[in-house]
């Protein structure tokens, strides 16, 4: 079983998926330097970029 993601981290990942669908990748390092500028916090820039990961991964194997 996996760490369970709160509900800010979700949110926040979404959000900008939503935004932004084009711009984040499946790559962690890639999403987390994007994500430097904009989310202050180093712990919560870290889990929302593989949030966002884990997400686009899934998105990927649906198609």
């Amino acid at each position: 079983m996996g760490r369970i993601k709160t509900v800010l981290v979700k949110r926040t990942a979404k959000e900008l998926l939503a935004k932004q669908p084009d711009l984040f990748s499946d790559s962690f390092e890639t999403n987390k330097k994007l994500l430097t500028g904009v989310i202050p916090s180093k712990k919560i820039r870290n889990q929302v970029a593989g949030y966002i990961t884990r997400l686009k991964k899934k998105e990927k194997q649906k198609s």
